[in-house]
């Protein structure tokens, strides 16, 4: 296909007829298979994410990010309260739907409603999150509800280049990765390069669709094992879709 070009020769981007721009993320509550998320409260949710950072055997979870460990209660207390005023970013905690209990936390952020753009940053995950089925369905409710709800063009996420579960992380949620920003920020005193990566609001129904295969109580064993991997079944739907429109 030829690039679209103006009145001077000029070659330019693809019209977006209509655009109204996204709507701004709000406080709102998903419930998907495994998970839910909710707006994150002091009184509903600080005792429970203590609790589930505590039964971590080292302060790894925190390398990466800007805040933490936190030494006693009172201590994540008052970090968490702070969290519940922000609207950019805009915290959720991750509910374990078969426990109840709040096992992480994750924000909307660099919210660009006019271009639609906005990026899933401070993910948290305790012990009692990681590398589960509540893990992937808390971001496929995320995925959901910017795309298909506030109507988002582009999705983000970024992370230390460093960071490698992140980057792995990114990877097998259908991120592509955009390329490498040096010299970004400084954090705990040292420098952080900024790995970029984005899902775009025309490969989401592929990506969406290997989310709910991965999903699925057929992708998992009696032992709760899982069939197919998620990254696989995302390519599989990616190659169909592009299968039917070549």
């Amino acid at each position: 296909m030829k690039p679209l070009q103006n009145e001077y020769g000029q070659s330019i981007g693809a019209p977006v007829p209509n655009w109204q721009g996204a709507q701004t993320p709000a406080h709102v509550t998903l419930t998907g298979r495994y998970a839910r998320l909710e707006p994150v409260n002091v009184e509903r949710h600080a005792r429970d994410l203590y609790e589930a950072h505590a039964k971590a055997a080292d302060g790894r979870i925190w390398t990466y990010l800007a805040v933490g460990p936190f030494d006693s209660f009172e201590a994540w207390k008052a970090h968490f309260t702070k969290m519940t005023t922000l609207t950019d970013p805009l915290h959720f905690a991750v509910i374990d739907l078969a426990s109840g209990k709040a096992v992480g936390t994750l924000a909307l952020m660099r919210i660009d409603s006019a271009n639609g753009s906005i990026e899933v940053g401070h993910v948290t995950y305790s012990p009692l999150l990681q590398k589960s089925r509540t893990a992937t369905d808390a971001m496929y409710l995320t995925m959901k509800h910017v795309f298909e709800d506030l109507g988002n063009r582009r999705f983000e996420w970024k992370c230390d280049a460093l960071n490698a579960p992140s980057r792995v992380a990114a990877a097998r949620y259908g991120f592509t990765y955009e390329g490498l920003f040096r010299q970004v920020v400084v954090y705990r005193g040292r420098n952080r390069d900024t790995a970029w990566f984005s899902i775009i609001d025309n490969e989401w129904p592929a990506i969406r669709q290997g989310f709910e295969d991965w999903l699925a109580a057929d992708n998992f064993t009696v032992d709760g094992q899982q069939v197919a991997r998620l990254a696989d079944l995302i390519a599989a739907r990616r190659s169909a879709a592009d299968g039917a429109t070549g």
